[in-house]
């Protein structure tokens, strides 16, 4: 089905073309972590740890204390195994960061 031309595109689909012309961010990958990481981490520290992107093959995750980011680390290998799935595009290290 093609789109009339007076109909805008999703934001979506703007995102997502827009992700794929960087190159050291990769907005794409991002969603299938986030959709992941309830089965990778602790219910408490998905319900307060976020996945936030993934850069230079680094995943950043916001922390809201730095408990939860001692726990991170604590989980960090289990953390990156549960993501080999995603193979080439899977982070290769993890980093957290303070939400305000």
């Amino acid at each position: 089905m093609k789109r009339s031309r007076d109909q805008p595109e999703s934001l979506s689909t703007v995102l997502h073309h827009l992700a794929s012309r960087i190159k050291k961010v990769d907005l794409t990958v991002i969603d299938e972590i986030r959709v992941l990481w309830p089965r990778l981490v602790d219910p408490a520290v998905a319900l307060a740890c976020y996945p936030e992107l993934v850069k230079n093959k680094v995943l950043v995750v916001s922390v809201p204390s730095g408990a939860f980011a001692q726990q991170i680390a604590l989980d960090r290998t289990s953390i990156l195994l549960g993501l080999s799935p995603l193979a080439a595009r899977a982070p290769t290290s993890l980093k957290t960061v303070l939400k305000g």
